[in-house]
């Protein structure tokens, strides 16, 4: 919004220095400030107002150090993080970018199944919630509008070199868009790309670092790409947005800990966008150019700065809880974006926090079951799940737990960042 109205300032009445509202780099900034202040400022009087109509978490009895003290804290508390990201990005970034369109749509679109599930659960009295089968199909709505957009949206394309004898031709299912673009490269020797609408995602620490979903979909035979390209591409689009959201939503069991690890991960994804998104940091660490990618540095410096901002009344001992509201959002728009920046097989590594939460539970229940069926009674292998719980009952602070988490995070975010260099 500001973008549009500095540019018509500039145009009309040459207004000194709104030039730099062109810079990604300014907008972003102005988006992670906005976004501190908002989860801030304006957080606490929400955390009141939540406090004031009794919005309280109910806490079960797990026989959990320090659970009793936590009843009745307020809860829902995700409104704020999720205002604190959908305000900068209106402000400040192009919202016509088909990128940022998608990330908007995503953060509300959790948002809303979230808040769903903590409004039944606070109103109704209902300690269940939102029945998991409605949050599967919730996220697999948001699957198919991300798949589908992604897949056949003109304006999502990326940049091929076609100097001398390279084809702009990938896969079977690539578009040429556009051809004979010239630039010069970092050598000043003037080379031609193409702009192709092609299905490929990046396969970390592969030389050719390239996956066409169309490969996927060959084995149907080159008859039938046209139709389950897509329909292979969306499928998968939805299991990585319910993984990693339902990932985001288990690991908020202690204080800070999901707020500071999506923070982690924000950061490593921004990375990757303003990488992905500039035509000569692209081409010097040979990664894929995806034009226009880099406004989505903008939306996640809002969702990095909404992230330090809550954490700060989420820390422990925690003020607020973020509820369904914000672990859904939080874990849709982390999925959202590795997908729209191509870099959704890194999820396992970016996401490991995650993905250990996930199959901490999915082991210890399946586990159980076996054991039931095999030898009459259930057996565990960790104490408690989610890993979390499982750490609590050997004794270990929950504060600890979380900064421990928070340092594995980093590490696994530093691995994820040296994957453009490993090819």
């Amino acid at each position: 919004m500001l973008y549009h109205l500095f540019t018509y300032l500039r145009e009309t009445f040459n207004m000194p220095g709104v030039g730099v509202f062109y810079y990604i780099t300014f907008r972003a900034a102005m988006a992670v400030i906005l976004s501190l202040i908002i989860s801030l400022v304006y957080g606490k009087r929400i955390i009141r107002f939540l406090h004031k109509k009794q919005i309280g978490e109910t806490v079960r009895d797990l026989g959990l150090e320090g659970e009793k003290q936590k009843k009745g804290t307020p809860t829902m508390g995700g409104i704020i993080i999720i205002s604190a990201i959908i305000i900068p990005t209106f402000l400040f970034a192009r919202v016509e970018n088909v990128y940022i369109i998608l990330m908007l749509i995503s953060t509300i679109w959790l948002g809303l199944i979230g808040f769903l599930d903590d409004y039944i659960k606070v109103f109704k009295k209902n300690k269940e919630g939102l029945s998991g089968r409605f949050k599967l199909i919730g996220q697999a709505g948001l699957g198919i509008i991300i798949g589908l957009t992604m897949y056949y949206n003109d304006n999502v394309y990326i940049t091929r070199d076609t100097t001398g004898n390279t084809p702009a031709i990938y896969s079977k299912d690539d578009i040429v868009i556009k051809e004979g673009i010239v630039r010069n490269d970092e050598r000043g020797n003037a080379r031609t790309y193409a702009h192709v609408k092609s299905q490929v995602t990046t396969i970390p620490f592969a030389k050719n670092h390239e996956l066409s979903y169309s490969k996927m979909a060959s084995w149907f035979g080159d008859d039938y790409l046209k139709y389950t390209t897509p329909l292979i591409y969306v499928i998968f689009v939805t299991f990585i947005i319910a993984a990693v959201s339902n990932g985001a939503n288990i690991t908020d069991g202690l204080d800070g800990l999901a707020t500071g690890t999506s923070a982690i991960i924000g950061i490593c994804l921004a990375l990757f966008a303003y990488l992905s998104g500039n035509f000569f940091l692209a081409k010097y660490l040979n990664i894929m150019q995806i034009p226009n990618i880099d406004e989505l540095s903008i939306f996640i410096g809002a969702f990095v700065g909404a992230c330090i901002g809550f954490l700060w009344y989420n820390s422990y001992p925690a003020q607020v809880f973020m509820g369904d509201t914000g672990s859904l959002a939080l874990g849709g728009i982390i999925a959202s974006l590795a997908i729209i920046i191509r870099k959704e097989l890194l999820i396992p590594i970016i996401c490991g926090v995650f993905l250990v939460e996930n199959l901490s539970v999915l082991i210890q229940v399946g586990y159980f079951k076996w054991t039931k069926r095999k030898h009459g009674e259930g057996r565990r292998i960790f104490l408690m799940s989610p890993l979390h719980h499982h750490y609590q009952k050997l004794g270990y602070h929950e504060s600890k737990i979380a900064i421990r988490f928070w340092i594995i995070g980093i590490i696994l975010a530093v691995l994820s960042i040296v994957t453009l260099k490993l090819q």
